[in-house]
């Protein structure tokens, strides 16, 4: 198997804190990898490290089997797209595509036919005389993608690219995306506090908390079979049994997940425990009625076209013994 980016028991420490702390994984050459995690996990450090503009403090970063610690950033098959874009607002959009290019000394009919090359990839092939002042924030975000890879870079890193959209623009972009890393071939490393952009878009997630890895996995290894607590409550929201109340609900005496989605509310003697209604939130897809379980509030999720029990009302809880995942200890 090749591997596009590989870490090797990496750390970086600025002073007495340890942004990336022992961190190891594995990227596969032509996959989505997706970091995932809150503000200040260390994803973000991990991207600089690829990148080059940070130094591991301890370990090795390497890129396609090369070391890359000695490699200046303008020498690694990488490029990286910003959150902010970054683009220049006196450009226009063909030249702030071409300005690599211009910086390597490439002559102008190259570099601008190599530009709309670009836009045309990214659907933006009559806006080339524009200013960035000219576009929307979606319309931007295509040519901050156009510019980094006129240079074909083997990997493109995306450190949080969609986080200045709108809702319904950003679902857009991230079918947009998936289908261009799929049509080009080339390894996407793309940063993220979003988790349903992660699992949603990425082949491979690493969930990061405080500079490190928590659990690496398929999308649906996350969601499904979260390890932690963190990770639980993190990706999905999902309701988190104590050992206590796993063994009130039947279960063994152990932490344990499950999908609010993986519940129904029935009468009260035919579920696996029973509790009050607290609150009924209507979502549009969903509704999501909170119970109070005698002490404890699990919520499940109950599709909008179905009827809901009013709060204060008395219901039960039911749902299959699979639905619950056990987990490790924090």
């Amino acid at each position: 198997m090749s591997y596009a980016v590989e870490f090797d028991h990496v750390s970086r420490h600025f002073g007495t804190v340890r942004a990336v702390d022992d961190v190891s994984i594995a990227i596969e050459e032509g996959g989505f990898f997706a970091m995932l995690g809150p503000s200040g996990s260390g994803k973000t450090t991990c991207l600089r490290l690829i990148s080059g503009f940070e130094r591991p403090t301890a370990g090795h970063v390497r890129i396609f089997g090369e070391t890359s610690e000695d490699l200046p950033p303008n020498r690694r098959p990488v490029n990286t797209v910003f959150q902010d874009y970054a683009l220049f607002p006196h450009l226009s959009v063909r030249d702030n595509v071409a300005y690599g290019l211009m910086v390597q000394g490439i002559d102008k009919r190259t570099r601008h036919a190599r530009a709309e090359e670009m836009l045309a990839l990214v659907k933006l092939d009559s806006y080339g005389d524009r200013k960035p002042a000219q576009l929307s924030g979606g319309q931007r975000q295509r040519v901050a993608l156009a510019r980094a890879l006129v240079n074909h870079p083997r990997v493109l890193l995306l450190d949080e690219p969609l986080g200045a959209l709108d809702l319904k623009l950003r679902e857009a972009m991230q079918d947009e995306l998936k289908a261009l890393q799929r049509q080009l071939g080339i390894t996407f490393v793309f940063v993220t506090h979003d988790q349903g952009e992660a699992l949603s878009m990425a082949d491979r997630v690493a969930v990061f908390n405080d500079g490190r890895i928590v659990q690496e996995g398929s999308p649906e290894d996350i969601y499904q079979r979260p390890r932690t607590r963190f990770v639980a409550d993190f990706v999905g929201s999902a309701n988190v049994l104590s050992p206590a109340l796993s063994r009130r609900a039947g279960g063994i005496e152990s932490w344990h997940s499950l999908r609010a989605e993986a519940m129904e509310t029935v009468a009260t003697d035919s579920g696996r425990i029973s509790g009050t209604v607290i609150t009924v939130r209507y979502l549009g897809a969903v509704k999501r009625v909170t119970v109070d379980v005698g002490g404890d509030e699990l919520t499940v999720a109950i599709p909008a076209g179905q009827d809901a029990p009013a709060e204060g009302a008395a219901v039960g809880l039911n749902w299959t013994a699979t639905a619950m995942h056990r987990m490790e200890e924090e």
